[in-house]
C-alpha cells in the first residue's frame, strides 16, 4: 500500500512536469523566499507550492524531527493554546493564520534531507541576486518620482522601501543580501561594485539598528574571518569607517540619528514648541500632553515602562493576554498617559505594538513564550559559532538586535524571513560532512 502511495505521489509530480531532487527543492526555497518583499499573495502561493512539493516528493527515510526546529513547533503550540485563555479571542484567532509559518516550514524540512553547504549557498546566491533587483527597481521607481516631485525624501527610508514593504523590515532583507557577497571569496571588480550598492541602499533605507548592526559586522568579519593579512584588515577598516561615515553624515539617517542624541532644550527652540520627550520622562511621566514627541528610543523605554505596570494589574506572567491580545491594553495604557497623538509621521503612539520582540512575546504569551524566544535565539547563534559560518552569525546577530526594536516574528514578512532562514542554517550539513547522497 505505501509502495503504491509513494508511486503516486512521484506520478503526480512527473505528469506536471516536476522531478523530486536537490535543484527542484533549491528551486522553491529560493523562490519562498524572494517573494518575501513582493505582495502577500505572492509569498503565501510559493510557500503553499515549496510545502506541497516537500509532501509530493519526500521519501520516508528523510523524515526526521531535527531538534533544532522544536522551539518554532513549541511557540506556534503555544500560540494556539493561548486562545483558551486570550482575552481576545478573534485577534488571536486571525493572528493565527498569519503565524501559520511557524509551523508548516519546519514541518517541510523536517520531510526533507538536511542541505549541502553547496545547497544553502546556492539559495543565498538567488536570494541575493533578487535582491538587488528588487532595490535597482525601488531606485528607479525613486528616480522616476523625483522627477515629478522634485523631493529629495523619496530616495530614503519608507519612501524608498513604499509603505507596504517597510524600511526596517526591507533593511533586513538587504543585510543578508550583504553579508553573502561579503563572505564570497575570490571576489571580482562587480563582487565589490555590488557590496558597494548594497551598502549604500542599507543607509538609504535610514534603519539606525540594521546599518550600526551591519557595520560592526563588516568590521568583525573582516578582522576575524576575511583571512587577510593584518594591513589589509587595516585597510579594509579605515575605508568601511570612512564609507560608513560619509554616508551616514547625508541624508536622513543623519537626520534620524541626530534625534536620538540631540539636547532635548535645544529641540524645543529649533522645532517650535514640540517637546521632545526624554529618557526620564518616557520612563516617569504619568501625564503626556499633544506636543510631546517620543523620538525611537524614548517611545521603546515608554513601551518597556507600561509592560512593567500591566504586570502589576493583571496576573499574566505565566500566560501572558493571548496571541496578539495585548494591543488593546496599550492602548487602554495610551489613554490612561494621555498618549493618544501621533508622531511626525502620522502614527498613533497608542495604536503601535510593543515593536520589540522580547516585550511582545512576553505580554501576548507569558514567561515560557518569552524562554522559547531566548533558547530559539541561543540555539541559531551557538549553530552558527559552531559551523563557523559567518553569514549564519550575521543573520542570528542582527535578529538578536532587531528583536530589541520591531516586533518582528508578529508580522508576516518577518516571520516567514526568520523561520526559512532559521530552518536552511540550522538543519544545514556540518562544514567537512559530506555531501553524498545529500540535498
Amino acid at each position: 500500500m505505501a509502495n503504491i502511495y509513494n508511486f503516486s505521489r512521484h506520478a503526480l509530480l512527473k505528469r506536471i512536469g516536476l522531478t523530486p531532487g536537490k535543484k527542484m527543492l533549491i528551486f522553491f526555497i529560493s523562490a519562498a523566499i524572494l517573494t518575501i518583499p513582493l505582495s502577500y499573495v505572492y509569498n503565501s502561493v510559493t510557500l503553499i507550492l515549496f510545502v506541497l512539493y516537500t509532501f509530493l516528493s519526500y521519501s520516508k527515510q528523510n523524515i526526521k524531527l531535527r531538534l533544532p526546529l522544536l522551539p518554532l513547533l513549541l511557540l506556534f503550540l503555544l500560540m494556539v493554546l493561548s486562545l483558551v485563555w486570550s482575552v481576545d479571542f478573534n485577534s488571536t484567532l486571525k493572528a493565527l493564520s498569519r503565524e501559520a509559518p511557524l509551523l508548516f516550514i519546519p514541518i517541510a524540512f523536517c520531510f526533507n534531507q538536511p542541505l549541502s553547504r553547496k545547497a544553502v549557498t546556492k539559495i543565498l546566491e538567488n536570494y541575493s541576486l533578487g535582491i538587488i533587483l528588487f532595490g535597482i527597481i525601488l531606485l528607479g521607481r525613486a528616480v522616476m518620482r523625483y522627477s515629478d516631485t522634485g523631493s529629495i525624501d523619496v530616495f530614503f527610508y519608507h519612501e524608498l522601501a513604499t509603505n507596504d514593504v517597510n524600511a526596517i523590515y526591507l533593511s533586513v532583507l538587504v543585510s543578508m543580501a550583504l553579508m553573502y557577497f561579503l563572505c564570497k571569496k575570490r571576489k571580482t571588480f562587480w563582487g565589490y561594485s555590488v557590496l558597494l550598492f548594497l551598502l549604500v541602499f542599507l543607509f538609504l533605507l535610514s534603519s539606525k539598528v540594521i546599518i550600526i548592526t551591519n557595520v560592526l559586522l563588516i568590521a568583525i568579519y573582516y578582522i576575524f574571518y576575511s583571512g587577510m593579512k593584518v594591513r589589509g584588515r587595516v585597510v579594509a577598516i579605515l575605508l568601511l569607517c570612512i564609507m560608513a561615515g560619509g554616508l551616514g553624515y547625508y541624508g536622513k539617517i543623519n537626520e534620524r540619528i541626530a534625534a536620538e542624541f540631540t539636547n532635548n532644550k535645544q529641540q524645543d527652540e529649533a522645532a517650535g514648541g514640540v517637546h521632545y520627550v526624554t529618557l526620564k520622562e518616557a520612563w516617569s511621566r504619568n501625564d503626556f500632553n499633544g506636543n510631546d514627541y517620543l523620538n525611537g528610543t524614548s517611545f521603546r523605554l515608554y513601551q518597556i515602562r507600561i509592560f512593567t505596570e500591566m504586570l502589576k494589574e493583571d496576573p499574566v506572567l505565566f500566560t501572558g493576554y493571548g496571541l496578539n491580545a495585548s494591543c488593546n491594553k496599550v492602548e487602554e495604557q495610551g489613554i490612561e498617559h494621555n498618549l493618544i497623538h501621533g508622531d511626525k509621521d502620522g502614527m498613533v503612539y497608542n495604536k503601535l505594538n510593543f515593536h520589540n520582540q522580547y516585550v511582545q512575546t512576553f505580554a501576548d504569551l507569558g514567561i515560557f513564550g518569552f524562554l522559547i524566544v531566548i533558547v530559539m535565539l541561543f540555539i541559531n547563534l551557538k549553530n552558527g559559532l559552531t559551523k563557523k559560518d559567518f553569514i549564519h552569525i550575521a543573520f542570528a546577530i542582527v535578529m538578536i538586535s532587531l528583536f530589541l526594536t520591531e516586533s518582528f516574528l508578529w508580522r508576516q514578512r518577518g516571520v516567514v524571513f526568520f523561520t526559512m532562514f532559521y530552518c536552511i542554517f540550522n538543519t544545514a550539513l556540518l562544514p567537512g560532512t559530506s555531501d553524498k547522497k545529500k540535498i
